[in-house]
């Protein structure tokens, strides 16, 4: 396996030096500081990947190989009039990573939102603090402070006076804090900051728009990327609806084994593909981790290995646990992809080996009093690598 780490730039408080003392050899990465739907430049491809590969005497060198993410215009998922010019504009960027040589391109097709967590300090029993989403507190969130139209139809009663009973108790700062969380608290989300109102007027966009409707305009997205990914060999990673099922009405179709099946029985081409994100997908009890990983083997392109433990009274609500300690089977999702590369390797691929990075470390030890992203420490996520790799070298030599 290709051991990779998330970096966010320049500005990313682990920095390129740190991430070569961790003994990763490859770069996720991505051009934050442009607009979405704007092209990135061959330039500024290059500019990005010097601050990377450029390699002091002496040092391990790091190669940019994932990128994640470009990130797919509203007007593509909504397919507002004019939106052809962000899917060229997609399309060109995409071939300008492959000139440059990166060729594996993680993205996702989430509406309004990308990862959301209603806590990104959640308190665990070690004192480390992990990221968590909470139904109770996301239900909060859409009834009691978006105040979604028709919200309340998707809630039981007893989940609205539970929700209104909740708002209540909670402070001022209790509930901006649960908003930024929501809103604008994460990175790789959105670009710009959006108050409430902005917020609940983006969500209102998709009120007519149906599963069907959502799932054929990823189609069509795809239908016009693909043939340009496959002539520059470029693998397209798609990445799961985070978490996994629909929220503030917004319509989700990445989250299941069905949806993968649609996807790639409308859409077979050898560049479609998936990024197996294990925590977002374990974060719904239907889905079975080793089995998808078996059945999709041959479409993953990219891991993200983590896992999240879900809430026994309502396993809506879950927290992003131990990289081992979580309730999938990390140890034998590992071995389904241990197993595809060796398949790969006796087929002759070019690129046998599929790209790792541990995901959302807990903020731990002197990280606890530093600014990060939240999710992105380096300490948790060197921990969470060491775990992994202790696995991989122990299957690899059985």
């Amino acid at each position: 396996m290709k051991e990779s780490w998330r970096w966010f730039g320049p500005n990313d408080p682990v920095s390129i030096e740190d991430i070569r003392q961790t003994g990763a050899t490859d770069i996720v990465s991505a051009l934050h500081n442009i607009p979405t739907g704007e092209v990135w430049s061959i330039a500024a491809i290059k500019e990005h990947q010097a601050l990377i590969e450029t390699t002091p005497a002496g040092l391990n060198p790091l190669t940019w190989s994932v990128v994640e993410s470009i990130p797919v215009h509203e007007d593509i998922k909504l397919q507002r009039p004019g939106h052809e010019r962000y899917v060229a504009n997609w399309i060109t960027s995409m071939q300008n990573l492959a000139a440059c040589g990166i060729k594996t391109i993680c993205y996702n097709f989430m509406p309004v939102i990308d990862w959301t967590r209603t806590d990104l300090r959640y308190k665990m029993p070690s004192g480390a603090y992990a990221l968590r989403f909470d139904q109770l507190q996301f239900s909060v969130f859409d009834l009691c402070i978006l105040k979604r139209e028709h919200a309340e139809k998707e809630y039981t009663q007893a989940e609205i006076d539970q929700a209104n009973q909740a708002f209540e108790a909670m402070t001022e700062q209790q509930i901006t804090q649960l908003t930024n969380n929501i809103i604008a608290g994460l990175p790789g989300k959105m670009t710009d900051d959006y108050s409430v109102d902005d917020f609940r007027e983006m969500v209102a966009q998709y009120q007519d728009v149906s599963h069907e409707v959502f799932r054929s305009h990823l189609f069509e997205f795809l239908f016009a990327v693909l043939p340009y990914a496959e002539k520059d060999g470029v693998k397209l990673a798609i990445h799961p609806d985070d978490p996994p099922r629909d929220l503030l009405g917004l319509p989700r179709v990445v989250c299941t084994s069905e949806d993968y099946q649609k996807l790639f029985a409308a859409l077979p081409s050898p560049a479609n593909g998936l990024t197996l994100c294990v925590g977002t997908l374990g974060s719904r009890p239907d889905n079975n981790l080793p089995q998808m990983a078996r059945e999709f083997s041959d479409r993953i392109f990219f891991s993200h290995l983590r896992g999240v433990s879900l809430d026994p009274q309502d396993p809506r609500t879950f927290y992003e646990a131990n990289h081992l300690d979580s309730d999938v089977n990390m140890i034998q999702v590992i071995k389904e992809l241990l197993n595809e590369e060796k398949n790969r390797a006796s087929k002759g691929a070019d690129h046998s080996q599929v790209f790792i990075r541990p995901d959302h470390g807990h903020q731990m030890m002197d990280d606890i009093h530093k600014s990060v992203n939240p999710g992105y420490t380096a300490i948790g996520r060197l921990k969470g690598l060491a775990e992994l790799r202790g696995v991989i070298r122990t299957l690899e030599s059985l």
